[in-house]
């Protein structure tokens, strides 16, 4: 039986990468403003924020696992690996890819080394694209059960009590310990490299028929469109640019237009009561001490939106402290 013609690229899923690409800069930019105290506090890291980017990291992984399918031709099953072509193709993006997580590595190591970049989304990204080869032409009830493994991977590793070995900083990347690195970017292979998986199934299962579909017939008649799926055929270099460049311009207003006026102040509120709190402090007592202390710092001029404090400075917030607890009925 002769095998179905080669689908080397659908303009839909170049399409889908630029609506990941573009949920991702709104992401990046709102990450942006919160970490240059332009916004109140930073929503990107709320519960919804951080939804939202898991979200948003899971469809680029899960088109990882598509792209890998189409980069095969759309063929699923037995035979070889990599038709017309070979392996250049296929080595060529993954060692583009390896090197941009080199580089972002080593540039988040020297900008911000408390918490740089030693297992993004780029690395993942590449370690998956050489474990999900097998995924290609294993059976495909296989590839479903792998992948639900490594999704559930983390939960199962809690349950079975997590070994300490799995802590250890040359393991972190495998994402089954108790610890949560200081990271701007983690995603470890558990779970995200089920995503992959599920993409190299959905991909093995659904583009044949999507490429004989009218809709996986779409194509780009308009330049906003024709520019759309540029991006996601290009989704390495715009990845690695849009966030210097959000970064550059943000940088620029926030040395016109200074912090927010009320930047930091939930998050002072919310670690001064936690602080009160483990002291032995009355919740409602602690509510209204921290909201006091918050205006004493105002007016005494010693609110600053992160800035450190002198000793003689740091005496006097400690003052101001002891007397808002004490006049909101402390001991």
């Amino acid at each position: 039986m002769p095998r179905a013609t080669p689908i080397r690229r659908l303009a839909l899923v170049d399409l889908a990468r630029s609506v990941a690409l573009a949920a991702m800069a709104l992401y990046h930019f709102t990450w942006d403003l919160g970490f240059l105290r332009l916004t109140p506090e930073n929503a990107a890291l709320s519960p919804l924020g951080r939804a939202a980017a898991h979200g948003i990291a899971g469809s680029f992984l899960v088109l990882v696992g598509v792209s890998l399918v189409l980069a095969r031709g759309g063929q699923s099953g037995t035979g070889p690996l990599w038709g017309r072509g070979g392996w250049r193709p296929y080595l060529t993006r993954l060692g583009r890819i390896a090197l941009a997580a080199g580089a972002i590595s080593l540039a988040t190591l020297w900008l911000f080394p408390g918490a740089w970049i030693f297992f993004g989304i780029l690395h993942c990204i590449a370690l998956s694209s050489v474990l999900a080869l097998p995924a290609l032409t294993a059976p495909l009830p296989v590839v479903g059960l792998s992948a639900a493994l490594v999704l559930a991977g983390p939960a199962l590793a809690a349950l079975a009590g997590a070994p300490a070995l799995l802590d250890a900083p040359g393991l972190l990347f495998l994402g089954l310990g108790t610890v949560v690195p200081a990271s701007n970017d983690y995603v470890p292979l558990c779970p995200w490299f089920g995503f992959v998986l599920a993409g190299v199934g959905l991909g093995r299962i659904g583009l044949g028929r999507l490429a004989a579909s009218r809709i996986g017939a779409w194509a780009p008649r308009n330049a906003p469109a024709r520019l759309a799926t540029a991006a996601g055929r290009h989704s390495l270099a715009v990845y690695l640019v849009h966030q210097p460049l959000l970064l550059g311009l943000l940088y620029g207003i926030a040395a016109l237009t200074g912090p927010h006026p009320r930047a930091g102040e939930a998050s002072f509120l919310r670690e001064y009561r936690a602080n009160c709190a483990e002291a032995g402090g009355n919740a409602a007592v602690c509510r209204v001490a921290a909201r006091c202390v918050l205006v004493r710092l105002r007016g005494d001029g010693l609110w600053r939106a992160g800035d450190g404090y002198t000793a003689e400075e740091q005496a006097r917030a400690i003052v101001a402290s002891r007397t808002c607890f004490k006049q909101a009925g402390g001991d």
